[in-house]
């Protein structure tokens, strides 16, 4: 008797929390068949030679639902050993959708997410109205790993209302109907229903998006008709000082509401100038709610490079540029002494430098400077103005300079405090979203690397734990996130001594040309999905045998 799969000699870290132990694993077909010392041969076998074997880590935080239409690698994240991922995050999402509304359904994931409206439009078939028939067009895409998605609170109320949907509250009626909309798609294979607090979140028209504004009684309604096909509810909060209490009270009101789990997207707020209020869920959890945070374990923000848009406010003419056009323009001595004189006459680069930290000159970004080693304190180190140390690294770097402006998580001490609560599962890493602007994707490496192996803060077993079983536990995924007889084989082979991040980088991948951020890892043999090698050696290997996670 032979197996399909053998991984032979591995250190095998299951995801439960418990020590690492070494075992073979053994894989038939998409399920694991045996761990132990296994006797029998596999048709294809792999060396783990003592290097961690895990299950497949799980994004909860991601908005590949447009990327998805002409990028089924799903790239960045499945190079970081991610295998499921949970689409349709933060309320905005394409179904259910009537065919007069796509137009409003794509500019409204554009001016929200940052993804090319024409890109939305062209990269997907569009071939749904409900919910389920959008799931049943995601499987035909056949994507390399396993998604789920969630159904948004903009597209449902936009379904039910129309534009009034936008500035108007719902009636008891339309309130039922949109609570039956919500419900329904999850019974047809959504794994939950989000919804958008965030008043910055907005339409072309700088309105904020359906739903920011909705009332208890709209998120109650809804929360008893997830609840009732055992579905989960994701929330974005505003984290505003007169704000946050309140949103965080109302996730209480849904857990109850609906018996239900609650998944919102959590932050560290110290950074933002006052108290933690993450007592709130704390008090919540022990009546015995279901709410669960993410966040993402390092600091977020923009990504500063030649080819981004994230520089000098006064740097127009830069920034008009076409982005394969910039590198001769700032080699030209007159062009740069242009951008230098704007910078020096615009008081607001001061500020934009002190924010702004670069990312190093190797290939591993650093992301753990502190607030005071910022570009304005490089400079003023240098004896040289912000805008002349910028252009200096990227000429020193031919143009491969990478800088970060973290806007949130940017107290490591406070980060380090919030990761620690049991209710707190790392990701938020918006894989396909903001995508010329942001990339905080590799975050999976990036608490391997930092968080497990240079700082010791947090055993290997427990970073898999968090990624793999506690993350299954939010999506009720009970055949995936444990290393088990059973299971499905979902697997990572990794060398915790080299997994990491490498620094960001744009590539012009999207349709009609449209360029994107992305970011590489190292460290990852192997990847499988389905019990089918999906990476090898940090490489795709063209295998897509990913699944759609209906509920």
């Amino acid at each position: 008797m032979s197996h399909d799969l053998v991984i032979r000699d591995g250190m095998i870290v299951d995801g439960t929390g418990r020590e690492p132990f070494a075992a073979d694993v053994a894989i038939d077909g998409d399920s694991i068949a045996a761990i132990g010392a296994v006797a029998e041969r596999g048709k294809e076998e792999i060396r783990a030679d003592a290097l961690a074997v895990t299950p497949g880590f799980i994004d909860l935080h991601t908005h590949l639902d447009a990327q998805i239409g002409w990028d089924p690698l799903l790239t960045p994240i499945s190079w970081h050993g991610v295998t499921t991922a949970l689409l349709g995050n933060c309320g905005v999402t394409f179904a259910p959708c009537k065919p007069a509304d796509r137009q409003f359904l794509a500019e409204m994931m554009e001016t929200v997410e940052d993804i090319p409206r024409e890109a939305i439009l062209d990269g997907l078939p569009w071939n749904w109205q409900s919910y389920g028939e959008y799931l049943t067009a995601l499987e035909k895409l056949q994507p390399a790993i396993n998604v789920a998605g969630m159904v948004g609170h903009g597209a449902v109320r936009f379904y039910v209302m129309g534009h009034r949907g936008i500035d108007e509250d719902p009636t008891a009626d339309e309130i039922e109907r949109i609570a039956a909309v919500a419900g329904q798609s999850v019974r047809d294979g959504a794994i939950g229903f989000s919804t958008n607090r965030l008043p910055a979140h907005r339409l072309p028209d700088g309105r904020s998006i359906p739903g920011t504004f909705a009332g208890a009684a709209e998120l109650e309604a809804i929360a008893r008709a997830v609840g009732k096909h055992n579905g989960l509810m994701q929330t974005v909060p505003w984290y505003a000082k007169d704000a946050i209490a309140n949103d965080l009270e109302i996730l209480g009101k849904e857990a109850r509401a609906g018996d239900l789990r609650v998944l919102f997207s959590v932050v560290e707020t110290e950074s933002f100038g006052f108290d933690d209020p993450h007592q709130i869920i704390e008090d919540l959890r022990a009546e015995g709610l279901r709410i669960y945070g993410v966040t993402v374990p390092r600091p977020g923000g923009f990504v500063s490079a030649l080819q981004t848009d994230i520089f000098f406010p006064s740097w127009g003419k830069l920034r008009e540029l076409d982005v394969d056009k910039r590198w001769d323009a700032i080699r030209d001595e007159a062009f740069r002494n242009a951008l230098i004189d704007a910078a020096k006459a615009d008081p607001a680069s001061e500020v934009v430098a002190r924010g702004m930290r670069w990312m190093g000159d190797g290939e591993r970004p650093v992301y753990t400077r502190p607030a005071e080693d910022s570009l304005l304190a490089m400079a003023q180190a240098a004896g040289e103005h912000p805008a002349e140390t910028w252009l200096r690294l990227m000429l020193e770097s031919d143009g491969k300079a990478v800088f970060h402006r973290p806007f949130f998580n940017m107290d490591f001490d406070a980060v380090e405090s919030l990761m620690a609560r049991d209710w707190v599962v790392p990701g938020l890493g918006d894989a396909g979203a903001h995508v010329s602007q942001i990339m905080d994707s590799g975050w999976a490496s990036f608490l391997l690397s930092h968080w497990v192996r240079d700082e010791g803060k947090v055993t290997l077993a427990e970073a898999v734990r968090r990624m793999t079983s506690a993350a299954a536990e939010v999506l009720d995924l009970p055949d995936r996130g444990v290393l088990a007889v059973g299971k499905k084989a979902d697997v990572n082979v990794l060398d915790p001594a080299t997994v990491e991040e490498r620094q960001p980088t744009v590539v012009r991948d999207f349709p009609h040309g449209k360029s994107r951020l992305i970011q590489r890892a190292v460290g990852y043999k192997a990847t499988l999905v389905n019990g089918q090698v999906m990476l090898r050696d940090d490489e795709h290997t063209g295998t897509r045998m990913g699944r759609v996670l209906r509920r």
